[in-house]
């Protein structure tokens, strides 16, 4: 029996986003000069290669932590079409053939409802599938942290993908799930939450987003991201015109200011500038742009409200205009843009000044 290798790579993302995290796929199989054919479904996309070699190294140089619409990136082998009578045989010849070995298997669906609906069905097939590919020594205790990843787009398809530590999403489906605090002034406050785990480690927290910090919260009415900042202690400037939550300001630790955000300066250097501000993504990367290259902040998230289409354009652009800025400013950085679970039509940038 021949053994079969990965010639897909495998990315989920939100659906309706297809397009854009395909187009962010091409460039990278451009970079990396590999001929690959695309294909499309809802909430994911995948290149293969036309030479139908291993995926490996294409899937290793575009690194999880630099893409931004995907929500998981995998190694993928050729989609199963099951029968109903039978889906657990080829999953397991497939696996047989590929000689994967792995420490856990994840079953996960597009984030559609016809994904949500398998629920079901993935767990009846889960216990038994596991005692099988045990038995087979498949699945062991000791295989690198490889996963197996059950890609299930219905009930009679699937695709198989493995993942690799440090170059995956630790969460089921890509999808970081929060619970909406209840005191929080609006939902926009899961936002900057999310950011907070995308970007900055959890050990990190108590010294980056620690107690007594001084931070500005540029569009902030009516405070949904001015409360995360509250929750870790910190002091807020929240730059509006629009009414702040009373509840909020009750705090004491919020100084609303009722001016223009594009326009506002601080009096001197602050911790953190966040800012959810709805408007075109160039004048917002402009305003950012000034507030980093004069260092008027050691840390920034802020977000890009994106066009219907040539998502991927528009974000390259932007990010590459405040590259350039910064680097000709001298200001070394370390910058990383997502597509968060709890963003929409938008991106979350995370900028971290390093002098």
């Amino acid at each position: 029996m021949s053994e079969i290798a990965p010639s897909t790579w495998l990315v989920y993302c939100r659906p309706g986003f297809e397009p854009d995290v395909l187009a962010e796929m091409q460039h990278h199989a451009a970079l990396s000069g590999v001929a690959c054919t695309p294909t499309l479904g809802e909430g994911w996309a995948s290149l293969s290669r036309q030479d139908h070699e291993p995926i490996n190294a294409l899937h290793r140089e575009a690194h999880f932590s630099s893409l931004i619409f995907a929500r998981q990136s995998l190694a993928a082998l050729a989609p199963l079409t099951l029968s109903r009578d039978d889906r657990l045989s080829p999953i397991l010849e497939q696996v047989k053939q590929s000689r994967w070995s792995f420490e856990e298997i994840w079953h996960e669906t597009p984030d559609t409802n016809d994904g949500k609906a398998l629920a079901g069905l993935i767990k009846a097939l889960t216990k038994p599938l596991e005692s099988l590919l045990k038995k087979r020594g498949a699945l062991r205790r000791k295989a690198g942290g490889r996963r197996l990843h059950l890609f299930w787009s219905g009930g009679d398809r699937v695709q198989l993908g493995i993942s690799f530590p440090g170059n995956r999403s630790e969460l089921r489906n890509g999808i970081q799930r929060l619970r909406f605090p209840s005191r929080a002034p609006s939902r926009s406050t899961l936002k900057l939450e999310e950011a907070w785990h995308a970007f900055i480690p959890r050990d990190e927290w108590d010294e980056r987003l620690a107690e007594h910090m001084q931070a500005a919260d540029l569009g902030a009415a009516p405070g949904g991201w001015t409360w995360q900042l509250v929750q870790r202690g910190m002091y807020v400037y929240a730059i509006d015109n629009g009414p702040m939550d009373k509840a909020l300001m009750s705090t004491g630790q919020v100084d609303h200011l009722k001016e223009d955000g594009f326009v506002w300066a601080p009096a001197k250097r602050l911790d953190w500038l966040v800012c959810d501000i709805v408007d075109k993504p160039v004048r917002v990367i402009a305003m950012v742009e000034r507030w980093l290259t004069r260092r008027w902040c050691r840390e920034a998230v802020f977000n890009l409200k994106l066009p219907m289409k040539k998502r991927w354009d528009e974000v390259t652009r932007c990010l590459q205009t405040l590259d350039e800025a910064m680097t000709a400013a001298g200001v070394r950085f370390e910058m990383r843009c997502r597509h968060l679970y709890h963003d929409r039509e938008e991106v979350t940038v995370h900028v971290r000044l390093l002098t």
